[in-house]
C-alpha cells in the first residue's frame, strides 16, 4: 500500500474520532517554552572543541529524524508538511495568511503549539507519557491555511498530497490511536500493526537464541497464503542486505526457523538517515581530543554502517574510558521506553560541554560511593565484585535530539558491559535550570504552607536526588549471570537469597538481558529502584555534606526530595489509562509504586486526602509528616528495596512482576480511590515544558552558535533553520521511508497481504 489518499479506508478510520479532543490531548496556548541556555560554556571551548561539538550535533540532529519513523505511521508526513510550511513562510508571515483565512489568533496560536509539539516531541505522541497530542483548532481551518500558504502555491500537488496523507489522523482520536502501545492497545511503527504481545515474545526468544540485541530492531509480521507467519527483523543500518563486503553482521543476514516460524533477518532500517549521521561522525573524527575519542566514533560509524549492535559496545567502552572530555556525547539507540515491548531502543544524541563547578561535587559523590554503596539494604553478595569508579559530570546540553531531553543519564544500558566495564553518569545542568522552575501559582496538591519551601528547596533536592539516582540507583547492583560456558559469576554454595533463606534458585543465562527477561516492566521497574536509593540515602549526612547542606538546611533538603516524590506519586496518575490498565511513563509508574509503599508503612508518614479547591472543583492535598521520615519512612524503604534487588539480581521475573505490578495497580479502593483522584489530577494537570533548543552554524572555519526565543515561534524557527543544506531532501527521504512501509499499519484484523 503507497501513501493513503483521503477517502481511503484509512484516512476513513481516523475520521470516526469526533469533534474537536478533551485537554487531555492537546497542548495548551500557555503552555512553558523555555530556551536551553549554553552561551557561556559553548565560549569557552576551543576552535578545534567548537568544531567537534558542531560535527557531532549535526550527526545527532540527522539521527533524530529517525524517531518520526519510531513513532506513528503519520509522524513523517506532518513533520514533512510543517517543514515545507514554514521554510516558505516564517510563523510571523504565516499569521497574517491565516488571520485572513479567518482564523483568530488563538487558533492560530494552538497551530503554533501543536507545530512547536510535533518538533518538540518528534511526532504526534508525547515523548512522557505516549498520549497523542491534536491541533486544538477547527480541522477545516487548519486545511484552509495549509493548503493556501505560500507552500501550498509553490508546490500544490505535494503540499495537497502530504494533507491528505496525514490530515485526518492528525485529528483523529479513534480509541486504539490515543496512546502508543502494541496490537489493540494503541500504535508503535517498531512493530507492524498486526503484531500482538505474542507476537513480540516470540522474537525476542528468537533474538536471545542467535544473540541478537532487540535494541536497533523493528520487527515486521507478513502472512503468507497458507496463513502461517513469516517474520522480518530489520536492523538499523546504511548498509542493505545486497552488499557483498563481508563483516560480522553479513553472516546473520538470513533465513531462520525458530518453534516452527520463519524469521528473515534484514537491515537497510533508516538507511540514507543514518548515512547522513555517519558523514558528520568521520567529520567529527578530524576533531577528537584523543585517540579514545577517534576510536569510539571509528566504532560507532561501524555500527551504524553495519546495524552491528555489537561495534556500537565497543564504541561505548572507549566512551567509558574518555574520562572527563570537555565536550560529551552520546548517540545511537538508546532507550527502550517506548517499545511497548521494553527492547528496541529509540534514537537518541546529546553534544554537551562541562559545568566544572557542579562537577566538582558529583566528583567528591563518585569517590564516597564505594562506602555509600554498603549502605544500601542488600548483602554484599548482591552488589557488583567491584565498584568501577565512573565519570560523573554536570553538563550544559548543546544538542540533544531525539523525542524529549531527561534531567540526568546513566549509560551505557548494555548490562554486560555496566556489569564488567562500568558507566558513566551525568546530569543535566542548562536542563534542570529549565526544567524544573515552579511557580508558586502552578503548585498543585501541596499545602500553602509547604509550597514556599517546596520552591526555596525543589532544584537543590533534585540536583542531590539525579546524583544518587544515576550514580548509585542505576550504577548498584549485581546480576547473577550464567555463562555461555556454564561458569557462574556467584557462589552457588554460599550465597543465601536474604528474603528466602535458602541458596539461589534462578539467575541470567547466556544471551539473557535485564531487558530481555523483565521486557514490559523492565524500564520501569529499574526507575523505581534507581529512585528508591536516592531518598534513602539522601539521608545520609555525609550526601548533603557534598551538596553544602547541613543542620536545619539539609533536612529541608530531605523533607522537599520526599514530599517531591509523595506529589510525583499523585500527579503519575495522569499517566495511567484505566481503559487498558497500563501505565504510559515509567518513572511516573515508578513513583506511583513508591508512594503506594510509603502510604502502605502507616503510621500517619503519607496521607493524600481529597478536597474541594477554592475555585469549587475536586481538589486535593498531598502530606508527608517530616518527623516519621526516619523512623517509619525509611525501614519501608528499606524492604522494599531489598526486595526489588533481590528479584532483580536473581532473574526472578515472576517474583518481580507480582511484587512490581501489584504496587503499580490503580483502583479505586479507600481511602485514596486512586481512579477518582486520577480524574482530579487531569482537571488540574500542567503540560510539561517545551524547550528551544540552539543551533551550531559553520561560517568558513569557525562554529555560531544560533539562538532562539522561548516560544513556540521560536521553538518552529530554530527546526526551520536546522537543515539548512538539505530539508527538501531529507523530507522527501522521510516520506519515501514511510511510504514504504506504510501498508504495516492497516487494521491490526487485517493481516498484510504477503507482497513485498
Amino acid at each position: 500500500m503507497g501513501e493513503p489518499e483521503a477517502g481511503s479506508e484509512f484516512a476513513i478510520r481516523a475520521a470516526a474520532a469526533g469533534p474537536m479532543a478533551d485537554a487531555q490531548y492537546i497542548l495548551p496556548n500557555d503552555i512553558g517554552v523555555s530556551s536551553l541556555d549554553c552561551r557561556e560554556a559553548f565560549r569557552l571551548l576551543s576552535p578545534t572543541e567548537r568544531l567537534y561539538a558542531h560535527h557531532l550535533s549535526r550527526a545527532a540532529w540527522y539521527g533524530g529524524l529517525a524517531v518520526l519513523l519510531q513513532t506513528s505511521p503519520e509522524a513523517p508526513y506532518i513533520y514533512a508538511l510543517f517543514s515545507r510550511l514554514f521554510r516558505a513562510q516564517d510563523p510571523d508571515q504565516l499569521r497574517q495568511h491565516a488571520l485572513a483565512e479567518g482564523l483568530t489568533e488563538e487558533e492560530y496560536q494552538a497551530f503554533l503549539v501543536y507545530a512547536a509539539g510535533i518538533y518538540s516531541n518528534m511526532g504526534n505522541y508525547k515523548s512522557f507519557g505516549d498520549t497523542k497530542f491534536v491541533p486544538n483548532l477547527p480541522k477545516e481551518k487548519l486545511e484552509r491555511v495549509i493548503l493556501g500558504s505560500k507552500a501550498a502555491q509553490q508546490n500544490p500537488a505535494e503540499v495537497r498530497s502530504l494533507w491528505q496523507t496525514c490530515g485526518e489522523l492528525m485529528f483523529s482520536l479513534e480509541p486504539r490511536l490515543r496512546h502508543l502501545g502494541l496490537g489493540k492497545e494503541g500504535i508503535t511503527t517498531y512493530f507492524s500493526g498486526n503484531c500482538t504481545m505474542e507476537d513480540a515474545k516470540l522474537a525476542q526468544d528468537f533474538l536471545d537464541s542467535q544473540n541478537l540485541s532487540a535494541y536497533n530492531t523493528r520487527l515486521f509480521k507478513d502472512v503468507d497464503q497458507d496463513g502461517k507467519p513469516r517474520y522480518e527483523v530489520r536492523l538499523a543500518s546504511v548498509l542493505g542486505t545486497e552488499s557483498a563486503l563481508h563483516s560480522e553482521m553479513t553472516s546473520r543476514l538470513k533465513s531462520y526457523e525458530f518453534r516452527g516460524n520463519h524469521f528473515q533477518v534484514t537491515r537497510g532500517d533508516y538507511a540514507p538517515i543514518l548515512q547522513k549521521v555517519v558523514e558528520h561522525l568521520e567529520r567529527a573524527k578530524a576533531y577528537a581530543a584523543n585517540s579514545r575519542q577517534e576510536q569510539m566514533l571509528a566504532q560507532y560509524i561501524e555500527s551504524f554502517t553495519q546495524g552491528s549492535i555489537e561495534a556500537h559496545k565497543r564504541g561505548s567502552r572507549f566512551w567509558i574510558q574518555d574520562k572527563g572530555p570537555i565536550v560529551e556525547s552520546y548517540i545511537g539507540f538508546i532507550e527502550s521506553y517506548r517499545d511497548p515491548f521494553g527492547s528496541r531502543g529509540e534514537f537518541e544524541g546529546f553534544v554537551a560541554m562541562v559545568n566544572k563547578a557542579m562537577s566538582a561535587k558529583f566528583e567528591c559523590l563518585v569517590a564516597s560511593a564505594e562506602q555509600l554503596l554498603k549502605e544500601l539494604p542488600w548483602p554484599p553478595a548482591f552488589e557488583k565484585d567491584k565498584f568501577l569508579s565512573p565519570d560523573f559530570t554536570s553538563l550544559d546540553v548543546l544538542t540533544f535530539s531525539g523525542s524529549g531531553i531527561p534531567a540526568g543519564i546513566n549509560i551505557p544500558n548494555y548490562d554486560d558491559l555496566r556489569q564488567t566495564e562500568g558507566f558513566k553518569n551525568v546530569s543535566l545542568g542548562n536542563v534542570l535550570a529549565v526544567a524544573y522552575a515552579t511557580q508558586r501559582e502552578k503548585l498543585t496538591f501541596l499545602e500553602e504552607d509547604d509550597k514556599d519551601l517546596y520552591i526555596r528547596w525543589k532544584g537543590p533536592s533534585f540536583d542531590v536526588q539525579v546524583g544518587l539516582h544515576e550514580l548509585l540507583g542505576h550504577g548498584s547492583g549485581k546480576l547473577f549471570v550464567q555463562d555461555e560456558k556454564g561458569a557462574f559469576n556467584f557462589d552457588q554454595e554460599t550465597v543465601i537469597n536474604p528474603e528466602t533463606g535458602e541458596q539461589i534458585q534462578s539467575w541470567y543465562r547466556s544471551g539473557e538481558t535485564w531487558d530481555s527477561k523483565f521486557s514490559t516492566i523492565a524500564s520501569s521497574y529499574e526507575e523505581c529502584r534507581a529512585e528508591s536509593v536516592g531518598l534513602y540515602l539522601c539521608l545520609n549526612p555525609q550526601v548533603l555534606e557534598i551538596f553544602g547542606f547541613e543542620g536545619a538546611d539539609a533536612e529541608d533538603v530531605i523533607y522537599v526530595n520526599w514530599l517531591n516524590m509523595v506529589r510525583a506519586g499523585l500527579l503519575a496518575l495522569e499517566f495511567y489509562t484505566p481503559e487498558v490498565s497500563s501505565w504510559r511513563q515509567a518513572h511516573m509508574q515508578a513513583r506511583f509504586v513508591i508512594l503506594r509503599v510509603l502510604l502502605e508503612a502507616g503510621e500517619g508518614l503519607v496521607t493524600v486526602t481529597p478536597t474541594t479547591g477554592t475555585d469549587g472543583r475536586p481538589d486535593a492535598r498531598v502530606r508527608l509528616d517530616r518527623n516519621k521520615i526516619r523512623s517509619v519512612g525509611k525501614p519501608a524503604l528499606e524492604r522494599f528495596l531489598r526486595r526489588l534487588q533481590v528479584l532483580k539480581s536473581t532473574g526472578d521475573v515472576a517474583g518481580g512482576r507480582a511484587l512490581y505490578e501489584g504496587y503499580a495497580a490503580v483502583t479505586d479502593a479507600p481511602p485514596e480511590c486512586f481512579l477518582t483522584l486520577r480524574d482530579t489530577v487531569l482537571l488540574r494537570k500542567e503540560s510539561r515544558k517545551l524547550i528551544v533548543q540552539p543551533n551550531t552554524r559553520l561560517e568558513g572555519s569557525e562554529v555560531q552558535l544560533l539562538e532562539y526565543e522561548a516560544s513556540a515561534a521560536g521553538l518552529i524557527q530554530s527546526f526551520s533553520e536546522r537543515f539548512p543544506e538539505d530539508g527538501p531532501e531529507l523530507e522527501e527521504t522521510l516520506t519515501q521511508l514511510a511510504t514504504a512501509d506504510a501498508r504495516f499499519w492497516k487494521c491490526p484484523s487485517e493481516a498484510p497481504s504477503g507482497q513485498a
